[in-house]
């Protein structure tokens, strides 16, 4: 049989830029070169795109040709420049492995939209939705599913200091990972933890703190046909939980560590499981994604946010609850490409 010819794009010009590098990484170490043909192009922190061997912490000093996705369907794949010339590299699909701004907002998925090249993950209104958590929870909230109380700060929209319920947490409302995001404990810290929100994202998501556990859910699937990992739970030593802040998260985080499957009743797990599912559903997702939820001490279930195109890399949770429920990597991406090319799960 032929391979199958997979566009893997990567970097991208927002923060987690060396995230999304690792994750193609991970990929590339274990997609099953007997199926498939990859093409590796990376995109730069100033937004060029390069086509080159492979991914990782210098590829961009290595063979590198300049390279564009063409959203021409006649041409249905990479135009790549080659000693003056345009070469055509026909795809059977892309897997956007990119975080943040530009990659799962929506952006790169209206362009493979025009392309007419089947993508992997989630599609344009699923992407915008989640990436925006304000708008996230108010779809969430209006199918039944419990979110924080929360406001919006904008540069022409204030919120009194003065009336806000501490301890609260405040952070960008259209970012990934933890950049920006800050507790703040009394009405003199709101302010700043504003400005420094604002240099990731104009809106800027205020929301009232939950007591509770953190719990993530992976989801693999399109509709009701839809796989759960094994939930897992962030084991805090102190303060709140920053993914990707650490110099080496490879080593482990300095206040946290992940529990997998997590220490809680069975009955809790069910509950987070179908939860999970129940939202990753209202909100359109398809392909992949990871829920992460609030676990109380009375057993309720808060959401906290969705992740459409979730961290791939060695020590990231996604694929860690994939394996705990019996699927590698390498056969997560098998099935999220028959996802893509067929609809279902094989």
């Amino acid at each position: 049989m032929a391979k199958v010819k997979i566009g893997i794009l990567f970097g991208g010009q927002c923060e987690e830029h060396p995230v999304s590098v690792k994750s193609a990484l991970e990929v590339a170490r274990n997609l099953d070169s007997e199926k498939y043909e990859p093409y590796y192009v990376g995109i730069t922190k100033n937004g060029v795109w390069k086509l080159c061997d492979a991914p990782g912490a210098n590829w961009e000093t290595g063979n590198c040709k300049p390279a564009v996705l063409s959203p021409d369907r006649g041409v249905h794949g990479l135009l790549v420049l080659d000693q003056g010339r345009y070469e055509t590299i026909e795809l059977d699909l892309v897997l956007p492995v990119l975080h943040g701004k530009y990659g799962e907002d929506g952006a790169i998925q209206g362009l493979l939209e025009l392309s007419g090249i089947p993508y992997a993950g989630c599609g344009i209104p699923a992407s915008a939705l989640c990436i925006d958590k304000a708008l996230t929870y108010l779809v969430v909230g209006a199918a039944g599913i419990a979110t924080p109380k929360f406001w919006i700060a904008t540069p022409d929209d204030k919120v009194d200091a003065d009336d806000l319920p501490y301890p609260v947490f405040v952070k960008p409302a259209r970012s990934g990972s933890s950049f920006g995001v800050r507790k703040v404990e009394h009405s003199g810290e709101l302010e700043s933890a504003i400005e420094t929100a604002q240099q990731y994202d104009s809106k800027v998501l205020i929301e009232e703190a939950v007591v509770g556990s953190e719990i993530g859910c992976a989801i693999l699937g399109n509709d009701l046909d839809l796989i759960a990992g094994e939930v897992d739970r962030i084991a805090l030593t102190g303060g709140f939980f920053r993914i990707h802040q650490e110099d080496s998260p490879e080593t482990g985080s300095e206040n946290s560590s992940f529990i997998v499957p997590a220490d809680i009743p069975a009955e809790s797990r069910s509950l987070v499981r179908e939860t999970a599912k129940t939202i990753y559903r209202a909100l359109g997702c398809t392909g992949l994604a990871r829920v992460d939820l609030f676990l109380t001490d009375d057993g309720k279930v808060i959401l906290n946010e969705v992740n459409t195109l979730p961290g791939l890399t060695s020590y990231s949770r996604y694929p860690r609850m994939m394996a705990a429920a019996g699927l590698s990597l390498g056969e997560v991406i098998d099935r999220v490409v028959s996802l893509t090319l067929t609809g279902r799960i094989r």
